[in-house]
């Protein structure tokens, strides 16, 4: 059958001279160089045939020269092997299946755990995944603490009763609103990489700065606002912790 196959397209290739060539698939060209290699041909010959024939469309010298070496091994076939554990690249109704459930066992499994467990390819995971399962892997994100029921019930209750003066009279609400916010600040806070950037001339080198971390000595400042700006902004003593006592006498 090769042989016939490969007599075929011999007087294929000479018939594309005056012809686009451009249509031959791997099998095919495979087919080619076999036959020029029964004919006696060294690879470069095969490769300048396939140049002057092909063009910029005639594969490497590389290649020819490997497909004769596996010609010369006695390994005659001309088409892919199946090899075992081959990544699949269909997707079928059960693969996506397949993926689903695992991604339901465990939600931070990843592309490429879920490719070797199932022998398919990492692309092919991540086209299911985005595409037939309009799934995509977030974060966590990061709340200040972990409230139990009574202090949730609580900031509902609060949150309702501002929204409830707000609609009232909205002006009057927003005059008489006031927040506050902490924030630790450092005794020396060294200055960021993008703020050392300075403007030189093409070529010139660079500056250079010892890499500093934050001084350990810090302090918590608590800021109070309005709309019109700033109103009050306390450092907490040294030895001293925020609790209502403390917040009660800055509220005085």
């Amino acid at each position: 059958m090769c042989r016939i196959a490969s007599l075929f397209l011999l007087q294929r290739l000479k018939g594309s001279m005056s012809g686009d060539a451009r249509d031959f698939n791997k099998m095919e060209m495979q087919a080619v160089i076999k036959l020029f290699f029964l004919q006696g041909k060294a690879p470069k010959e095969i490769h300048a045939i396939l140049i002057e024939t092909l063009g910029e469309h005639a594969p490497s010298y590389a290649t020819v020269k490997n497909w004769v070496a596996q010609f010369k091994r006695g390994d005659f076939s001309t088409c892919d092997a199946s090899r075992p554990g081959r990544p699949k690249t269909v997707t079928t109704p059960e693969i996506v299946d397949q993926i689903h459930e695992l991604i339901l066992e465990d939600r931070r499994i990843s592309a490429k755990s879920i490719a070797e467990q199932l022998g398919i390819s990492r692309e092919r995971v991540g086209s299911i995944i985005h595409e037939d399962l309009d799934v995509q892997k977030l974060s966590v994100k990061w709340v200040p603490k972990c409230l139990n029921a009574d202090q949730k019930r609580q900031s509902c209750q609060s949150s309702e009763q501002l929204l409830e003066f707000f609609r009232l009279d909205p002006n009057y609400f927003l005059s008489r609103l006031v927040t506050m916010d902490e924030t630790w600040l450092y005794h020396y806070d060294p200055e960021t990489k993008q703020q050392s950037m300075d403007w030189r001339r093409s070529g010139s080198p660079g500056s250079k700065a010892f890499r500093v971390q934050k001084s350990a000595g810090k302090f918590l400042t608590s800021n109070f606002w309005d709309q019109d700006g700033i109103l009050l902004t306390d450092y907490l003593p040294k030895g001293q912790t925020t609790n209502a006592e403390y917040y009660s006498s800055l509220l005085v």
